[in-house]
């Protein structure tokens, strides 16, 4: 039976963005929950979904064979998602999906149901990377050209009827062989022969890359990902989403996996750890970049932590209510406060920048423009970028998804806005409106 919920995804006309069905545009808002179909029973999963539901998530990104030793050990309910073959090995080919009880693809299925009854889409990783290609982890690896079209084709007809799936391939591994590339254009393949296409394909890269570096030119990649990742503070993933947006073919992008809340600087605890302010950052950087959407996510929220340690400092449940998390339904809101499908980066706005954590990113539309300020220092505005012969102008609050009317200006010139708090933690999107238009009202909460 087809998931009704949720509608089909397609890319945009104009090549920048995800739209339903019906043209209208589908904001990305992804959490990544990596181990969410290994380690978690069915009321912990519904748990995790409803509160991300709840906090205008659209996306959630799980593997299928997760990192976490996902072919050895079981899941909640006993179960592994792959047979051994005659010697031994977990094969790709032979999923178990036996007749008897509830087997691993059984709980698969569910969460993915659960998701589109909640109007989520699941990014589904057919696997993680380190089962092609071991660089470094547990693997093993397990994926060879002929069993990744097969394992492909059968995940498309598993999965061919439901519209709330995106396919992920890749999993934090590189394609340094050209082994690693056939087993990926071969398990794409397969997928596509499996749903007969009807799914969009992208591709999760390891650390500091796009999947532009890798498969930007494959027919199956229908916009591209990047991982930005855990590094380094103040990661300019605003250059990493511009060189994707000017590439040829065009094809939408955005950061799949930037910095985590609570996740170890450069995975060191001694440096500290990223926090809300740096999520937020990471997330209007990217979008006023031109991607389109983002993902959050939490080091104890991926793993689905339950202990605590200087690398996950608290259980999952905690985890899934921090700042940050509830503070990315304010990205959405905004963006989707305004016409869409139209937005371009444009730093010509912007006639003084700044370097490194100050870094201002701007975007627009025909009649309306944002401009982020990552700690509250002054915007210098070169007016004249959109329509109007006056503009109104706003403060949006990230924390609070707030505007703050500022006031009535001439559309020319250079104007210079001082935001109503500066330091860090004090970012500030300026919002600036041709006057004609009916955009929501200062105040308006979202």
């Amino acid at each position: 039976m087809e998931i009704q919920a949720t509608p089909w995804l397609k890319v945009s006309e104009n090549q920048r963005f995800l739209v339903k069905e019906d043209g209208t545009p589908f904001f990305w808002l992804g959490d990544t929950a990596w181990e969410l179909f290994h380690r978690l029973d069915r009321e912990n999963a519904e748990l995790y979904l409803k509160t991300r539901a709840d906090q205008r998530f659209t996306v959630i990104q799980a593997v299928a064979l997760a990192e976490f030793e996902g072919l050895t050990v079981p899941n909640a309910y006993g179960r592994k998602p792959l047979l051994q073959n005659g010697s031994g090995q977990y094969d790709p080919t032979l999923p178990d999906v036996s007749t008897e009880g509830y087997d691993y693809w059984d709980h698969v299925d569910y969460i993915v149901d659960k998701a589109a009854s909640l109007g989520l889409y699941i990014a589904l990783l057919p696997t993680w990377g380190d089962k092609f290609n071991l660089a470094w982890g547990k693997g093993p690896v397990i994926f060879n050209v002929e069993n990744a079209r097969i394992y492909g084709r059968w995940l498309g007809e598993r999965y061919k009827d439901r519209p709330n799936i995106i396919w992920v391939l890749g999993g934090d591994r590189p394609l340094t062989t050209a082994l690693h590339f056939a087993v990926i254009r071969g398990m794409a393949e397969g997928l596509k022969e499996g749903d007969s296409g009807r799914h969009l394909i992208t591709f999760h890269p390891m650390g500091g890359y796009s999947s532009s570096y890798h498969v930007h030119d494959e027919s199956w990649l229908d916009f591209n990902m990047i991982q930005s990742g855990h590094g380094d503070l103040n990661k300019d993933n605003y250059n990493l989403v511009g060189m994707d947006y000017y590439k040829s073919p065009l094809k939408p992008t955005l950061d799949g996996e930037p910095c985590y809340e609570d996740h170890p600087i450069g995975f060191k605890p001694e440096r500290g750890y990223f926090d809300a302010a740096d999520v937020r950052k990471t997330a209007y950087w990217a979008v006023f970049a031109g991607a389109l959407g983002h993902t959050y996510g939490h080091h104890c929220i991926w793993s689905f932590n339950q202990e605590r340690s200087p690398c996950f400092i608290m259980q999952w449940k905690d985890a899934a209510q921090r700042p940050g998390a509830n503070q990315m339904q304010f990205v959405r809101a905004l963006m989707e406060s305004r016409p869409f499908l139209e937005r371009v980066p444009d730093q010509n706005l912007i006639a003084e920048n700044y370097e490194g954590a100050n870094h201002l990113q701007a975007t627009r539309g025909k009649n309306y423009a944002f401009i982020y300020t990552p700690n509250g220092l002054n915007i210098k505005v070169n007016m004249g970028k959109i329509s109007g012969e006056t503009v109104r102008a706003y403060w949006y609050d990230p924390r609070t998804g707030g505007f703050q009317f500022i006031g009535t200006y001439e559309n020319k010139g250079i104007l210079t806005f001082v935001p109503p708090t500066s330091g860090r933690e004090n970012d500030w999107v300026l919002v600036l409106d041709d006057e004609s238009m009916n955009y929501p009202v200062p105040g308006k909460q979202y």
